[in-house]
């Protein structure tokens, strides 16, 4: 048997296998450790969606329903006008002079006649003084040149005086009576005169602030008056509101094919103030412009209010609902429940098996807080009226009905 010597050498191809041996283990082992764990981790998919397969389905999601209403109800249009008063007054003096005394409260109701202002009279006094002596003075005159004519007559025929003469008497009467009207005229002015001394209102309403006081010189010059207050009538309220082509000519039709109810042969209208609500103030139609302004496309409509309160202030803003439309079945629903697809207005149906469904709807006006139906549904129809973000068209729902109005009010 062969032995090795100590310093003996290995052969070269038996040295060369265990190196190959380990190179090849080594490319190797990435390999087989990734189809380890590609088997460990579809092992455990496999098992997660066996798991998975076991959970039951999401429950439906909950919605709150409600009935398509129908009522009768008069379709209205609502406009938006200004209150202004029957009757405004700017108060101003009809002679010139200085202001003496000023005898109103700014915002108080005066009656017809009350004095507002007083202008010093001293000088229009003087005046009137001045026209009375004139009237005498040409009473006077008048007087003697009628005696005079009166005794021409029998002069004449006894020729104590000429033709001439008498002719020259009966002249000088007529120019006396022409004086006498003269003065009496003077005096009627002076008169008048007198009187505006005192400003006194010419309707009752409310007064404003005055707007000159008392040292002030005012002019009573027709060109160039001085203003002193205002007066506005304190009963009935004018409302003026633009009404469009289409309201107008709807409203005109049915007016006179008497679709439109009335009130002791008025139309009625309901108007509300910028902090009010239910448009409380109910008026009439009283009347409209003659032309339609072709600018604007509208016509101005005038209503009559009443206004015990004196709630309804001149210049003040108010909503004006008016009937444009006879008493009909009208369907309607929550503003809630309507939703907008593009430029299209929808709402979800809810039939008996709960299922949800899309409803193509045609709108009105919002009438009582609530928007009309003109087609796409029927009265009873059950609908989606809280939770339309988180419904699809054909989902089954869990309904929920709404609270009434009544159940509402008593809680």
């Amino acid at each position: 048997m062969a032995t090795l010597e100590p310093n003996a050498r290995i052969p070269a191809s038996r040295e060369v296998r265990p190196r190959r041996f380990r190179t090849v283990l080594f490319t190797l082992l990435p390999a087989l450790l990734g189809f380890g764990v590609i088997i460990y981790l579809g092992t455990r998919l496999t098992a997660a969606n066996a798991g998975h397969s076991s959970i039951a389905a999401p429950p439906p999601p909950k919605v709150t329903v409600a009935p398509v209403e129908q009522q009768v109800l008069v379709e209205r249009r609502e406009l938006l006008g200004r209150v202004d008063s029957v009757e405004t007054v700017e108060i101003r003096p009809r002679v010139s002079g200085h202001i003496q005394e000023v005898r109103l409260q700014a915002g108080e109701i005066v009656r017809k006649d009350d004095v507002l202002f007083v202008i010093d009279p001293r000088w229009y006094r003087a005046q009137f003084d001045l026209a009375t002596a004139n009237v005498e003075r040409a009473k006077a005159r008048a007087e003697n040149a009628a005696r005079e004519a009166r005794r021409s007559g029998d002069l004449l025929k006894s020729r104590t005086i000429s033709t001439e003469e008498a002719e020259t008497r009966d002249s000088a009467l007529a120019e006396a009576r022409a004086e006498l009207l003269a003065a009496e005229a003077n005096l009627a002015t002076a008169r008048l005169d007198l009187e505006y001394t005192e400003v006194r209102a010419p309707i009752t309403g409310r007064v404003s602030r005055a707007y000159v006081t008392a040292g002030n010189r005012v002019s009573g010059d027709p060109t160039s008056t001085t203003l002193l207050t205002t007066i506005v009538s304190a009963g009935e309220a004018y409302v003026y509101a633009d009404v469009d082509e289409a309201t107008f000519l709807a409203f005109t039709r049915l007016s006179k094919e008497g679709g439109i109810a009335t009130e002791n042969g008025r139309v009625p209208v309901e108007m509300q103030l910028t902090d009010e609500n239910d448009f409380p103030h109910r008026g009439y139609v009283e009347s409209s412009d003659n032309r339609l302004d072709s600018n604007s496309g509208s016509l101005v409509l005038r209503m009559v209010f009443p206004n015990p309160q004196g709630l309804l202030i001149p210049g003040l803003f108010a909503r004006v609902h008016l009937p444009v439309s006879a008493p009909k079945a009208t369907l309607l629903i929550s503003e809630r429940a309507i939703g907008t697809d593009q430029s299209q207005k929808f709402v979800l149906t809810v039939d008996d098996k709960n299922t949800a469904a899309y409803r193509k709807v045609t709108l009105g006006p919002l009438i009582e807080g609530k928007r009309i139906v003109r087609s796409g549904l029927e009265a009873g129809e059950r609908i989606i009226v809280n939770g339309l973000q988180r419904t699809k068209p054909g989902m089954t729902v869990s309904p929920e009905a709404a609270p009434s109005a009544s159940s509402v009010a008593m809680q």
